[in-house]
């Protein structure tokens, strides 16, 4: 094309028009890379949902280029002078621009997170793994991307004066207006009645923020704020099903139906099973396999579905929502066991709701002693059949309550004397458990099992730490695990486990199950000798990475803080990407994908 004039005017006009087609150019280029974020996504299984989805796929991408273009190159067009620079110039944004795309969907793919300065950061570290690799290659199509852009250019000028005869922008430009309104409008329908088809897609493409306006409409009385909440509390409001376990469980044959007791403690630190504080205990784990380096899944509550399902806490929501059973209890109805569920703690508090748990007896007291009794006269009801029951022991987290107001010893030694205080008196209960089983010969065909749920911390990071659920130190999650298995000899073991082991080693050793523990675990079984790297805890929010010398913590966007062993912050350090991959990988494997 022949520039017919030299006037200022004249070239800015000519280059607004040339950049409103080397946008539209560019947001084609975008919707095609972004039909990786598609393919990457659950598919829609509603007509709506799938609308809904190619609305806002060509709304959003045409919104995001076309904002760019107006905030980085029509200002360019009226401060650089040479037509030829500028268009270079656009060819360089352009292609950084699809680049970072394209990083964004690798990360997308990869971690099921859009680029963030923490994945950056992440990405700049000397870890070399796999996924590193592969997004350095990405940049080998830098120059072929920047090629594109010169040689569009090029044809763009060329061609502009019969691009704009044909009259087809303001028909494509309504286009994208069209698709971007609607979009937005869909979702605010869709965020206000909890249409999971559309909701779930709110973080699919990258930059997206639908737009919600729930007090718009419960100011116009279309709104029900009430109801939405009472949704929320009802889980009506998760974005994603899970799926659980990934394949149907395969049985070889049993050698044995044993009995199995699982003991949960709350509350009770690994260091508290001591000959003077703890003497039946102490007494018990002789007799049995004592895990000297064992970790709960959780530093609250919440390694309860660590324990009975084997999966992180991050998906609670999910389980208790769509009313899926442990895998554990499902093996125990299919043979025919009888169950029992006893606890100690008031029934608001349960993490793991007595009507999801199975079909089996609730027996509910305000005492860990009365709790002993009951399960004793339980049990003699039940001696006919195998039996499973779990017992939840909460007598421990109360230990303040005995605390010495008059004490000259320091606030903290008070603590502490309290704490040992209540444990001896938790060691009695857990003494009439297991002198029932041994005066019933119970233990020669029983499994048991004494743990607890987390730890308790009296400050000794010094960040002012005390209790549970403040922090992933090993002083939170270091719990004692005492397993009795019949005809297996008396050790100390002293490699790291977890508590996601305890229902792989139940399922594997008990019920013969002859999946791979991917199928339905985060855990492996407890008498594998398999190196691990690490190992995982957190809960509804967090996702912890414990090592030997470190601990990252992990939230569920990708944002880290890295400690060392001393559970002090280590503001400087990177941790390795295959950790920060393996740990948000955890988290949503099981959730269901069209993959």
């Amino acid at each position: 094309m022949v520039e017919s004039g030299n006037s200022y005017g004249d070239r800015v006009s000519k280059l607004v028009n040339w950049g409103h087609w080397f946008a539209f150019f560019n947001i084609v280029a975008a919707m095609l890379i972004g039909t990786s974020y598609i393919t990457g996504s659950a598919w829609p299984d509603t007509l709506l949902g799938q609308t809904y989805l190619v609305l806002s796929w060509i709304g959003h991408f045409g919104f995001l280029v076309f904002a760019l273009y107006i905030l980085l190159l029509f200002p360019l067009t009226f401060i650089v002078p040479s037509r030829k620079l500028f268009r270079f110039l656009s060819a360089i944004i352009a292609t950084g621009g699809l680049t970072v795309l394209l990083l964004d969907v690798e990360a997308y793919q990869s971690l099921h997170l859009h680029l963030n300065p923490i994945v950056w950061e992440v990405l700049l570290t000397n870890d070399k793994s796999n996924l590193d690799s592969e997004w350095q290659s990405l940049f080998i199509a830098v120059p072929l991307i920047f090629m594109f852009q010169l040689l569009i250019s090029e044809w763009i000028w060329r061609k502009q004066r019969k691009l704009s005869h044909k009259r087809i922008g303001r028909p494509i430009g309504a286009l994208f207006f069209v698709c971007f309104i609607a979009s937005h409008c869909v979702y605010i329908w869709a965020d206000a009645v909890f249409y999971q088809p559309i909701v779930s897609q709110r973080a699919n493409f990258p930059l997206s923020y639908p737009m919600t306006a729930k007090s718009f409409l419960e100011k116009q009385g279309w709104f029900d704020r009430g109801e939405y909440l009472k949704k929320v509390e009802r889980g009506e409001a998760l974005q994603t099903t899970l799926n659980y376990p990934l394949a149907t469980i395969e049985n070889a044959k049993r050698s044995n139906d044993y009995n199995v007791l699982i003991v949960q403690v709350d509350s009770l630190r690994a260091d508290a099973v001591t000959e003077m504080v703890m003497p039946n205990l102490q007494q018990f784990s002789r007799q049995s396999q004592q895990f000297n380096n064992h970790y709960a899944s959780s530093n609250d509550r919440y390694s309860d579905v660590g324990l009975v399902y084997g999966i992180p806490a991050s998906y609670s929501l999910n389980l208790e929502h769509q009313r899926i059973k442990p895998l554990l209890v499902e093996q125990f109805e299919k043979y025919n066991y009888q169950l029992g569920f006893f606890t100690s703690y008031n029934g608001d508090n349960d993490v793991i709701s007595t009507e999801v748990f199975g079909a089996g007896e609730v027996f509910r007291t305000d005492t860990d002693q009365k709790i002993a009794e009951m399960f004793r006269q339980w049990q003699s009801d039940n001696n006919e059949a195998p039996w499973a029951a779990l017992i939840q022991l909460a007598d421990l987290a109360n230990f303040e309550q005995l605390v010495e107001e008059n004490s000259e010893a320091t606030p903290t030694e008070s603590l502490k004397a309290a704490y040992q205080t209540a444990s001896t008196t938790l060691d009695n209960s857990l003494g009439l458990i297991i002198q029932h089983l041994e005066d019933a010969d119970m233990l020669e065909n029983t499994v048991v099992v004494i743990t607890a749920n987390h730890g308790w911390e009296f400050n000794e990071t010094r960040t002012n730490s005390w209790g549970t659920n403040s922090n992933y130190s090993q002083y939170q999650l270091q719990v004692p695990l005492i397993l009795h298995w019949p005809n297996i000899i008396a050790q100390e073991i002293n490699y790291p486990t977890s508590h996601y082991d305890i229902s792989v080693t139940l399922l594997q050793d008990l019920f013969s199950v002859t999946n791979n523990p991917l199928d339905y675990s985060s855990g492996q079984n407890l008498f594998s000798t398999k190196k691990r790297t690490h190992l995982l805890a957190g809960d509804t929010r967090d996702i912890a990475i414990v090592t030997p010398s470190t601990t990252i913590v992990l939230d569920r966007f990708g944002n880290y803080k890295l400690y060392d062993s001393n559970y002090r912050r280590q503001q400087e350090a990177k941790p390795k990407l295959s950790l920060i991959l393996k740990g948000l990988g955890e988290t949503k494997r099981f959730y269901q994908t069209d993959e």
